[in-house]
């Protein structure tokens, strides 16, 4: 019997690989898609900084379609929610049931999505939702996720964490008050490797810039 079938929101980090991760464990989900926004003027995941050509190796070692939402740069709310709109109509038409998440803590983020599916024909998903941080961080690490830091905001955490990987040494050397995963926004990562993936997506390290006041780490196909 196939299970709800479900779009992804997938960011390239690891909360939404280790997302899909345990999607695929539950049974009675099936993912058909992964939905991400980019940033047109840039080519790259928005946030994250990844270049599209990395995204379009997830999805491929992933073994799903890849649903790219375009926004402008600057791309104003009303802009960035209409084009979603866009996206959960085509998913509806496709026979697409649900819309998971990799959310981990923000109510006001959980509330968010839910009041912006409401009355779509999609059911909002959070497979992580309410897990302790730190030792899902550390689940993650010895389930054989790799991932690298490709955005750091400055103001919470040192500027030389961009560009590490995400790994046992880093979360023990993370100041008590960043969330082992990131999830206010001190960092954002770029996932390489892990059981969500049929193979690993070799990737080399470019130059680290700062951007928007945030600090980017370029990641590289190699």
């Amino acid at each position: 019997m196939a299970g709800t079938k479900t779009l992804l929101s997938w960011s390239s980090g690891k909360d939404a690989a280790w997302a899909l991760h345990v999607l695929r464990q539950m049974g009675q989900v099936e993912v058909v898609g992964l939905l991400t926004t980019t940033n047109a003027a840039f080519d790259r995941v928005a946030m994250h900084g990844v270049r599209e050509t990395l995204l379009e190796a997830q999805a491929e070692a992933a073994g799903l379609p890849l649903w790219k939402v375009p926004l402008p740069w600057p791309c104003p709310n009303e802009a960035y929610e209409a084009l979603m709109a866009q996206a959960c109509a085509r998913a509806v038409s496709e026979g697409i049931e649900a819309m998971a998440f990799g959310d981990l803590f923000l109510e006001d983020v959980r509330d968010y999505r839910i009041q912006k599916l409401a009355g779509t024909g999609l059911t909002p998903l959070f497979p992580l939702w309410g897990r302790e941080t730190g030792a899902l961080a550390g689940e993650m690490v010895a389930g054989g996720l790799k991932a690298v830091l490709t955005c750091v905001d400055p103001r919470v955490l040192d500027a030389a964490f961009a560009g590490r990987d995400f790994d046992g040494r880093l979360l023990a050397e993370l100041p008590s008050s960043v969330d082992p995963c990131g999830e206010r926004g001190e960092f954002h990562t770029f996932v390489s490797d892990g059981p969500m993936f049929r193979a690993p997506i070799p990737v080399g390290r470019g130059e680290v810039v700062e951007r928007d006041g945030f600090i980017f780490a370029d990641l590289v196909p190699a």
